[in-house]
């Protein structure tokens, strides 16, 4: 398991462990669908790699309205 994992300290620089969890999701989807890693891979996995972005804040969850999707109200959370 990826040491950083096991401390909160990503936890708490995410807000959640939800909220980690769906960071985590995007961005891995993001590097599988082609997006260009923000840290040197030096051979680590794309989880290694999603884990050491948000831990160097290259990466954070941020919530965005769009009038053409989102309801009055509500907001949507996407990824910088």
């Amino acid at each position: 398991m990826i040491e950083a994992l096991k401390s909160d300290e990503i936890v708490e620089k995410v807000g959640g462990k939800f909220k980690l969890c769906a960071l985590i999701q995007r961005r891995l989807q993001q590097l599988l669908d082609g997006a260009r890693p923000l840290v040197d891979r030096n051979g680590r996995t794309d989880l290694e790699l999603v884990v050491e972005e948000i831990l160097q804040d290259k990466i954070t969850l941020e919530y965005v309205e769009d009038d053409d999707t989102v309801p009055a109200g509500a907001s949507t959370e996407a990824l910088l």
